[in-house]
């Protein structure tokens, strides 16, 4: 990491339902001298809340426009619908869209699944947010069909939800402006891809620390190991090879296999 990075902060931004706790805890370990803040931001916010530098980076859904932002889609959420625990369809493990033909389907204007056509039958009007639909839910007014994670995300005692095997899925990408790709972006995506910290592929967090530490000569202190193996590696393939290169010479073949004696036949 270089000195300019040390002295810096990185801001994550995440939406309703991505949890980036595992991702913090991660960065937090290996980069304990770059702070992480993270902001909360809703769904349909966050890719303009990027182009406006308001975060490094983000977790959103996707689509993202690919025409100034880059990408890296994380993973697919199932689909479920949120029910009051004595509803009919709570009796089945999994359902499809034609199972809410005859129930009110609540579409808030937050909604984050792209559906070509929304199933069930509209309510008079849309609720304003996701959370006002559970509300809705849980007065018996209808159903609302969401990602798994807002779903647990807005969980309450008297509800429960449903695979829909047949709806839009919401994919989850890491993102961030195209030219604002930065040696602190290219970190969390390390972090998030999963690599070591001496992984081969963008900067390394323990340079700087050896350069504070006066390590320059460490990579001759190294070098020299390496060499010494080297050697070792030869020594032990003379020994493979019947003994030392001493007993070669006429000395005791200090390498000979021991064991019983086979008997003869």
């Amino acid at each position: 990491m270089t000195g300019s990075d040390a002295s810096s902060s990185f801001t994550l931004a995440y939406v309703p339902g991505v949890t980036p706790t595992k991702w913090v805890r991660v960065w937090n370990e290996r980069f304990p001298g770059v702070p992480l803040s993270l902001t909360a931001v809703p769904a349909g916010e966050a890719e303009g809340l990027l182009r406006a530098r308001g975060a490094d980076a983000g977790f959103l859904r996707l689509p993202v426009d690919r025409t100034d932002m880059s990408a890296i889609p994380l993973y697919t959420e199932a689909t479920v619908v949120v029910i009051p625990k004595d509803h009919l369809v709570a009796v089945a493990d999994e359902i499809t869209t034609a199972d809410l033909a005859d129930e009110i389907v609540l579409h808030p204007l937050d909604d984050v699944l792209e559906w070509a056509e929304l199933p069930g039958r509209p309510a008079h009007e849309r609720p304003a947010t996701t959370a006002d639909a559970v509300e809705l839910v849980a007065a018996g007014i209808g159903v609302l069909v969401v990602p798994q994670s807002l779903a647990r995300l807005h969980h309450r005692r008297d509800l429960t939800y449903r695979t829909v095997t047949d709806a839009p899925v919401s994919r989850v990408a890491l993102s961030w402006p195209e030219d604002a790709t930065t040696d602190l972006v290219e970190h969390f995506i390390g972090v998030v891809r999963g690599r070591t910290a001496n992984s081969s592929r963008g900067p390394k967090p323990a340079t700087a620390e050896r350069r504070a530490a006066g390590g320059g000569g460490g990579g001759k202190a190294a070098a020299g190991g390496s060499r010494t193996g080297r050697s070792g590696t030869a020594k032990g393939k003379g020994a493979a090879k019947g003994g030392t290169r001493g007993s070669a010479k006429g000395g005791p073949r200090t390498g000979a296999k021991r064991g019983k004696p086979r008997k003869r036949t």
